[in-house]
């Protein structure tokens, strides 16, 4: 079995230690991605749709970085801090996913990293 790390700059350097993306015998396994800017390292200011916008950008970067795009997920895991906020995250997501429909599961945390509001990662099947 081959594996790979994948790294891009345009999502935000891990914070701990792991990688952005691990390829494995052809599919992508991401790390979960929270609203963190990659430019400033900084988390995004605003609401939990800032939040997930930022998110889904970081975490289309590292599925564009393994060569594939939101067709290609097969799996996603939402991590919501308030289950409340799940109608305005799901619009969000069906937004940036355009007619990708990958199969999900939300649940409600009580608590994520830097005090965001949400987490999601993704499985992608890669080539």
């Amino acid at each position: 079995m081959s594996v790979q790390s994948i790294q891009t700059d345009r999502a935000p350097a891990a914070i701990g230690p792991y990688s952005q993306g691990i390829l494995a015998n052809g599919f992508l396994f991401t790390a979960g991605q929270i609203a963190i800017d990659p430019g400033t390292g900084q988390v995004v200011q605003g609401d939990v749709v800032a939040q997930t916008e930022r998110v889904l950008a970081n975490l289309q970067a590292v599925i564009e970085g393994a060569g594939a795009t939101w067709s290609d997920v097969v799996k996603t895991t939402v991590y919501l801090h308030d289950l409340a906020d799940f109608p305005r995250v799901n619009e969000t997501y069906a937004k940036a996913l355009g007619t990708a429909r990958p199969a999900r599961s939300t649940v409600q945390v009580s608590a994520l990293p830097r005090g965001v509001l949400v987490e999601i990662d993704a499985i992608v099947k890669v080539g």
